[in-house]
């Protein structure tokens, strides 16, 4: 299949703004694409060779994808840099120089799907002595084949971004109008497995009986279950005639895989981190029998056996390099909440035997902990109060209230559990701009333009926000704006969606001047949520309905 197949369809989608039409358009390109290639169209048409839990990377960046653009047209790197300012985008600026480079022959031979797709995924494989050069020279092959659009799209692939108004929710509609099967379906064999890849290949080959039959696989992430804001304590817990209740810690929620002889650790947003925390391997795995697991925790940084900030415990996890020392100054401690597979699925058992299950199997240590948690009813209603005000003495965030009878549902957010915190609810935001400030603080971006999603997956502005940002904070945030900046005119930039934020706020009001139709009144950054992604932010909807509350 040509890869300027999927091109045309990468164009189609760019034209419209429309969510049904670009459903429509994916699920007419997947009905006719065969069993083989569907796994690749699908995970191509998110700018991805891998499923987005996958610890491979393609580790070319954009200097050196400047220089494979700027050999394959003749010209200098510092003329595709241009480019990439004027044009805002490294794709679109490979575009514009092949145009103007058209009396060039670079057709050696027309490239297919297939052809792209595992070249792509060769990248990866690629380390050692003269790994550079022999990365750029996959590069080369593929840039040398390509069209104008061909390069556009294959540059933005290198670097996954698309750029096409096209999220993991209408490849996975897609998928479902392509082959009949209703969405529900589709949506918890997405749930289940994070790969659309997959999903795709199995609904065209065995249609919706084929997915109700994918489940949990140690090794593959699984979408968490989402908490949203109690109302209050005791109501929430009479509401559901009776709760656990658990500390609700300050820290990363991770999900622990054991398959084989293999453990691996994966955050919310299904990074896999095993390799920056090796100590937590040993412990782990004396903690559990010898069996295939999967567990969810909350992993906290420790000095002086208390909790500390949670930018401590970011730094932790994202560094690879000097491991060792930072074993050392940023201990470790994980509080284990909830068992999802042991020896065999368990997200359809209620919450209250796996987590009966885990206590029965789980050894713990220095290390390795329960979450503490306390079950209240009607009758004991006061147990869920004193346990709020000793984890918020404790240096904690507050209390979840879990209802015991429900199962676990991937990637929801709903009444089945509910978190009570000591500050008001915050909201998770991305920055899509910002101004230059003035004075002292000229050099900084200073006010930040945030924004949330729509129903549709597009990104609606709501409002800036330039307090709670300390000179320290202002230089993490400006070189991040700097590094993702589309393009900047007089005092303003825009960037791309990479940078989330948490912000609180005091009132929701409506606003005509933003996009979403509401805005926030004295909104204040909490935090860089550097644990989060643009698929975490919040949304319109979300907003709307805390507004009516």
């Amino acid at each position: 299949m040509k890869y300027q197949e999927i091109v045309d369809v990468y164009e189609a989608l760019a034209a419209t703004t429309k969510r049904l039409e670009k459903t429509d358009i994916l699920a007419d390109f997947f009905s006719k694409v065969d069993s083989e290639t569907l796994p690749k169209v699908v995970l191509m048409s998110l700018g991805i060779v891998f499923p987005t839990w996958s610890e491979e990377e393609q580790g070319l960046g954009d200097k050196l994808l400047m220089k494979a653009i700027a050999d394959v047209v003749g010209v200098s790197t510092s003329s595709v840099e241009d480019q990439v300012r004027e044009q805002g985008d490294i794709g679109a600026a490979a575009e514009k120089l092949y145009e103007s480079k058209s009396q060039t022959t670079f057709f050696s031979k027309q490239l297919t799907i297939d052809f792209v797709f595992n070249n792509l995924r060769k990248l990866t494989k690629i380390s050692g002595s003269r790994s550079t050069s022999r990365k750029i020279a996959i590069v080369l092959e593929l840039l040398s084949s390509a069209t104008a659009t061909e390069a556009k799209y294959i540059s933005r692939t290198i670097i996954e971004e698309l750029r096409i108004g096209v999220g993991e929710g209408i490849v996975r509609d897609g998928i479902s109008n392509a082959f009949n099967i209703d969405k529900p379906v589709t949506e918890r064999a997405h749930m289940l497995t994070n790969d659309l890849g997959l999903i795709a290949e199995v609904a065209k080959n065995e249609g919706e009986d084929g997915l109700k039959k994918l489940s949990l696989t140690p090794g593959r992430p699984v979408k968490p279950m989402l908490a949203q804001l109690a109302d209050g304590i005791n109501s929430s817990i009479l509401e559901m005639g009776g709760a656990i209740c658990e500390v609700k810690y300050d820290g990363i929620r991770v999900q622990i895989h054991k398959k084989g002889e293999e453990l691996k650790i994966f955050t919310r947003r299904l990074d896999d981190i095993t390799l920056a925390i090796p100590e937590m391997d040993r412990y782990i795995q004396k903690a559990f029998p010898d069996e295939d697991f999967i567990a969810e925790g909350e992993m906290i940084a420790t000095k002086d056996n208390k909790p500390i900030s949670f930018q401590n415990i970011l730094q932790r996890v994202r560094r690879k390099y000097n491991i060792e020392k930072a074993i050392e100054n940023t201990p470790l401690n994980l509080y284990l909440f909830d068992l999802l597979y042991f020896k065999e699925p368990m997200l359809d058992e209620p919450l209250s035997f796996r987590r009966n299950k885990l206590e029965s199997i789980l050894t713990t240590s220095e290390k390795i902990h329960l979450s503490e948690m306390t079950k209240v009813d009607e009758s004991n209603l006061e147990d869920a109060t004193n346990l709020f005000n000793t984890a918020i003495g404790e240096g904690n965030e507050g209390i979840m209230i879990k209802n015991p009878n429900e199962p676990y549902i991937p990637g929801i957010r709903g009444k089945k559990m509910l978190k009570f915190k000591a500050e008001p609810e915050t909201l998770d935001v991305v920055v899509v701009g910002g101004t230059y400030g003035v004075g002292k603080r000229a050099n900084f971006i200073g006010s930040y333009l945030v924004a949330l999603r729509d129903a549709d997956d597009q990104l609606k502005t709501l409002v800036y926000v330039a307090t709670g940002l300390d000179d320290d904070t202002l230089a993490t945030l400006t070189e991040l704006m700097q590094k993702y900046k589309i393009r900047d005119k007089g005092t303003k930039i825009e960037v791309e969606p990479k940078i989330i934020l948490e912000i609180a706020y005091s009132e929701i009001v409506k606003s005509p001047e933003y996009e979403a139709k509401y805005s926030l009144r004295f909104p204040v950054v909490k935090r860089i949520r550097n644990d989060k992604g643009i698929n975490d932010i919040d949304t319109v909807e979300r907003l709307k309905s805390m507004y009516k509350e």
